[in-house]
């Protein structure tokens, strides 16, 4: 059965639309303006509604490809208090530390 029966649109415009709302987290207007510049003329309206019915199997398939994040995070900038004054993490020399994520030892 083809899911993309009926529409006026390619399915490949339509889930690439879909697919850029969810991927980049964009907001339908934006999308609209995306598709504008590459000669695409849709509504925002129908972009919500595609997103509004196909969009749980492309966020859901998004999501399992995202690994989360490591356990380690490099500061570029962060504030500590040293002595009971706050100072910024290059002027205490702590610029480039890293520093393991809660929970890990």
């Amino acid at each position: 059965m083809n899911t993309y029966k009926r529409y006026r649109f390619p399915p490949d415009i339509i889930s690439y639309t879909v697919w850029l709302y969810h991927r980049f987290n964009l907001s339908c207007r934006d999308v609209e303006d995306l598709l504008a510049e590459r000669g695409i003329s849709v509504s925002y309206e129908t972009i919500r509604l595609w997103c509004v019915k196909f969009g749980t199997r492309y966020a859901r398939r998004l999501k399992r490809r995202h690994r989360g994040y490591g356990e380690t995070f490099y500061i570029n900038e962060v504030f500590v208090k040293i002595n009971g004054k706050q100072q910024s993490a290059s002027s205490s020399g702590l610029c480039g530390v890293m520093v393991a994520s809660p929970g890990t030892s």
